[in-house]
């Protein structure tokens, strides 16, 4: 299954290393990231899930929820925690969701034959609070995430939802905004006072205040 931006993303029923949990429920109204790793007890996964353990606060104050998923069961996971928090000094704290049957692999597209007919590539996908898919990135098993980068979007998609702008490259959280092209000159000057234009279709402003 590929899923596109702006499909809604499956739900599921699943066991993880705490217990099990319906994805949707679990969600609520917060905004989720799920992502895949390729297996337990793995030197690069083992590093990218201390890392978003350590950035448990960074998510939470964008009402974003974090979940790991592996076609791993869950006593692996359970025993893999241990290590995680002993290796990267922090203790996984989201959940790890067990995929031994490929349910939630096949539902997202995570296992890439080309990469591996069984182990699930390294896949991203932010899930908005309507439940759609806002972003997918895809990574081969051999190169750890940027979780750093991920935050940045979140704050991107979380800001343009809001407000008719649009953020440019290597923007940072507070940094100026671009005013997309469906908002007219006369709206733009009422909307967002001051802005600047560069070229027509190139217009700057601060950055609006998130509701």
């Amino acid at each position: 299954m590929t899923l596109q931006l702006g499909d809604i993303a499956p739900d599921f029923t699943a066991a993880t290393a705490d217990g099990e949990i319906n994805f949707y429920e679990w969600l609520g109204d917060s905004w989720g990231v799920l992502f895949s790793h390729p297996a337990d007890f793995t030197p690069v996964c083992t590093t990218e899930l201390g890392t978003v353990a350590s950035l448990s606060d960074e998510f939470a104050r964008r009402d974003t929820k974090v979940a790991a998923v592996s076609v791993d069961g869950a006593e692996d996971h359970q025993a893999w925690a241990d290590d995680i928090a002993e290796t990267q000094g922090h203790a996984v704290n989201f959940p790890m969701i067990a995929d031994e049957d490929r349910k939630v692999s096949e539902l997202y597209g995570m296992i890439h034959p080309l990469a591996s007919d069984t182990a699930t590539v390294r896949s991203v996908f932010v899930i908005g609070a309507d439940k759609r898919i806002k972003l997918t990135l895809t990574y081969p098993a051999s190169t750890g995430r940027n979780f750093a980068e991920i935050l940045r979007v979140i704050d991107s998609l979380r800001l343009t939802a809001e407000h008719q702008v649009a953020t440019p490259a290597d923007w940072q959280n507070g940094e100026d905004v671009i005013i997309t092209p469906a908002v007219s000159d006369a709206d733009a000057a009422e909307r967002f006072p001051g802005y600047r234009s560069v070229k027509p279709y190139l217009r700057y402003t601060p950055q609006p205040t998130r509701a």
